[in-house]
Parts: C-alpha cells; sequence; structure tokens
C-alpha cells in the first residue's frame, strides 16, 4: 500500500472513532499516537496533517459535502463516507500537491476495501461535484 493511503487509512482510523465516539478528533489522535509503534511510521506526519486538517476546517467541509450530496444528509451517510469524504474534501480545498483526480481516486478505493457496494460511486459523484465547482 503506498505510504499516502497508509497515512489517509490512519486518519480515516481516527476520524471514524472520533465521530463514532462524538469525541473531538484532536483527542481520539493523541490516544491513537500513544498506541502505535516507536519510532512513527515516516507516513504518519501526513496521517496527523489530515486528521488535524479536517478538524480545523470540519464546518465548511461538512458544509460543502451537504450542499453537494444530493437527497443525503451527512447523518444519513454511512461513517466510513462521510470520512472519507471529510478527508478527501480537505485535500482538494487546502492540499495543493495533491491533484484532484487523486484525491477523489483515493476516497474511492479506499471506499471499495472499506465500505458498502455503492459507497465508490456515491464518493466518486459528490467528489466530482465538489472539485468541480467548489475548488474553483
Amino acid at each position: 500500500m503506498p505510504a499516502r493511503r497508509k497515512a489517509r487509512k490512519r486518519a480515516l482510523d481516527v476520524l471514524y472513532e472520533a465521530d463514532l465516539r462524538d469525541l473531538p478528533p484532536s483527542e481520539v489522535l493523541r490516544v491513537y499516537l500513544d498506541r502505535i509503534e516507536k519510532p512513527r511510521p515516516d507516513h504518519m506526519d501526513y496521517a496527523i496533517s489530515l486528521v488535524e486538517g479536517v478538524a480545523k476546517n470540519l464546518d465548511r467541509i461538512d458544509e460543502l459535502i451537504a450542499s453537494y450530496a444530493e437527497g443525503w444528509t451527512l447523518e444519513r451517510m454511512p461513517v466510513i463516507d462521510r470520512n472519507l469524504a471529510r478527508i478527501a474534501v480537505f485535500e482538494l480545498l487546502y492540499v495543493p500537491e495533491i491533484d484532484d483526480p487523486v484525491a477523489i481516486t483515493e476516497a474511492v478505493e479506499l471506499a471499495k476495501q472499506m465500505s458498502t457496494d455503492d459507497s465508490p460511486r456515491f464518493l466518486n459523484g459528490i467528489l466530482g461535484r465538489i472539485s468541480e465547482f467548489a475548488t474553483r
């Protein structure tokens, strides 16, 4: 698994737990970092930046997801899909070195591995619309 995909997966682990337990992502991240092996894998720096970036910009990210998710509320989305979308939208908006198609493809690939059969298509659609209209 490529390093950035590993980082996204780790960020998803933290954001998923924070979402399910209704805890601040920073708190879950701190505990998560205490549990992982030392020295930290190289990809952890990017995972940390994803978690911190999503947490810092959560209101704007969720606003975009909600407005582009036709017929879906954030609460109705599977927790994995919601957090994969959050990571991808953060990358689309705030990480200029990641090309939009890469951010979208990575979310779709993780959804194929970890979510429902409909999730890859759902995420591809919503992230494509956000990329096309919101990141101009």
